[in-house]
């Protein structure tokens, strides 16, 4: 079909799936079809307006907690002044003959649900056309906004909306029976360090995490291995976007850590025979690893953004690492710094709420911290990372601990603080550092080295 064949087309619509619905909710004789209808359905998704009116004065109803049928609904809309509207009392009354019963409801909001969902992306479609045109406007711009728009769509509750308690109390209370049921899980992704996952029951759902440490402390290394241990021992799908350093390096660097072999090593070459064995397979587990790395330097706001969308759409990550979230470039060049970085923080927050997975930034901190634990002032060039965060965790260590430990192999014990948590405890944890292999483990599963 030539798009000027579509100049004179009707925009799709059910007009019987329409009527069915609202046939199907005055027949029901408790609230359960009206919270299902709601999981699918607002006003604006009906296509003839008398049904938006119908729609709308159930609604209303409906949130006084009275009872929906025929008598009520067409005294609510004459009370408005939409009775006209919608069609006359004798077209509402025959609302019900359209149906046998309400069994079928969800069904039939499915349908309509459906065509609506056309009739949006018929509308995007034309507004992102005349965007095009704009020669004034970025097109990287006019993409971020496109894709940000059908992502909207595909989501099941639309933005803005509003639930019921009850629509969400059922569903928590299972949540907390699997809990019951499976103590050893954690109802969020494990970052694989046991008195971290206990502390924060893992990385959980949309929540926006910051990890900050002086330069050299090893932000990357506690990243890195938290993705291995997401992505290789637990086999979920991680997204890792390195804006310092080069996929290569950010790999020889992987490989040195789960293979055992030093990075300088790693890096000159000079590996002995029994090295390629563990070399070999740690090469087989990273290849087997849902692993996805972005290692764009610079890279803009909205390309970040618009890559994790690519990720969590097409492989499913169940969280997004960023190294590190200074080195991100807001869209904005002309605004101060700090309001670069507030754009950012609360970008990245959106974003953690809108693909509903964790997202993991490293941050640097202030030079005065150097000797001593890092506080939540301290987090470098906006206060906004501090807000926007749902969980604040430093890692720190005395400056100089590596030129004094004398056996490279040897561990060296580095703290975790978790400075914010909005819906936990805070505290602090010890881990391990192997600066050999620039890799993080807990303590007591470092101590057979």
């Amino acid at each position: 079909m030539q798009p000027g064949d579509l100049k004179d087309r009707v925009p799709p619509h059910n007009d019987e799936a329409e009527k069915a619905t609202l046939g199907a909710l005055l027949l029901s004789s408790d609230t359960e079809a009206f919270a299902t209808v709601l999981r699918y359905l607002r006003e604006e998704d009906f296509y003839k307006n008398s049904h938006r009116r119908i729609f709308h004065a159930m609604i209303r109803l409906f949130e006084r907690g009275e009872s929906v049928d025929l008598i009520t609904l067409t005294s609510e809309l004459k009370t408005h002044g939409d009775l006209d509207g919608a069609g006359g009392a004798a077209y509402v009354s025959s609302l019900t003959s359209t149906v046998p019963s309400a069994a079928n409801v969800e069904y039939y909001a499915r349908i309509v649900q459906e065509t609506s969902i056309r009739r949006r992306l018929i509308r995007i479609s034309g507004e992102i056309a005349w965007e095009a045109y704009d020669e004034g406007r970025d097109s990287r711009l006019i993409v971020e906004e496109a894709e940000r728009r059908i992502f909207e769509i595909t989501d099941k509750q639309q933005s803005g909306s509003f639930v019921r308690a009850r629509e969400v109390i059922g569903k928590s209370i299972e949540a907390i029976e699997r809990r019951y049921h499976t103590q050893d899980d954690y109802t969020g992704v494990p970052s694989g360090f046991p008195d971290l996952d206990n502390m924060l029951s893992g990385f959980q759902n949309s929540e926006f995490i910051v990890v900050g440490a002086r330069p050299s402390v090893g932000k990357t290394a506690l990243a890195l291995s938290m993705a291995a241990n997401i992505s290789i021992r637990q086999n979920r799908p991680v997204g890792f976007f390195t804006l310092e350093m080069a996929r290569m390096s950010l790999m020889q660097r992987l490989i040195s850590s789960e293979a055992r072999i030093g990075s300088h090593v790693i890096r000159t070459g000079m590996l002995k025979p029994d090295d390629f064995v563990n070399l070999t397979t740690a090469a087989g587990l990273i290849y087997d690893a849902p692993l996805y790395i972005s290692d764009e330097p610079n890279i803009k706001l909205l390309d970040l953004r618009a890559q994790a969308r690519r990720m969590k759409s097409h492989h499913q990550v169940e969280v997004i690492f960023i190294d590190y979230l200074s080195l991100i470039q807001a869209e904005n060049p002309e605004l101060p710094r700090h309001e670069q970085i507030a754009e950012i923080s609360r970008s990245l927050k959106g974003l953690a709420r809108e693909l509903d997975i964790p997202v993991v930034a490293l941050s640097q901190v202030r030079r005065e911290t150097e000797g001593k634990t890092p506080t939540l002032a301290d987090i470098r060039e906006s206060g906004s990372i501090e807000q926007d965060a749902d969980v604040v965790i430093f890692l720190h260590r005395e400056r100089g601990t590596e030129r004094e430990n004398v056996d490279v192999k040897s561990q060296i014990e580095t703290q975790l603080v978790v400075a914010k948590q909005r819906n936990g405890p805070v505290g602090t944890i010890k881990i391990a550092f192997i600066p050999q292999y620039t890799r993080f483990e807990s303590l007591a599963a470092n101590a057979r080295i």
